[in-house]
């Protein structure tokens, strides 16, 4: 199972370390584990998140599909 900590996932998207700081403090972004005073994001949690965000068209992301 892999992790990433908020610079290593903010680096992969190209995003500032701030911006997941604040994600978090709203609700949004991908779910994440907090131990103790440390933040660290799932590899799975990061997939299922870009997954929820793919987009067809600017009206906003498009249903997730189930799979069973």
């Amino acid at each position: 199972m892999s992790k990433m900590t908020q610079e290593q996932l903010a680096d992969y998207w190209q995003i500032s370390p701030r911006t997941l700081e604040q994600w978090r403090w709203l609700g949004k972004g991908p779910k994440f584990l907090k131990i103790g005073a440390r933040v660290l994001y799932r590899q799975e949690d990061v997939n299922a998140y870009e997954a929820s965000q793919v987009c067809q068209n600017t009206s906003g992301p498009l249903p997730v599909e189930e799979t069973q």
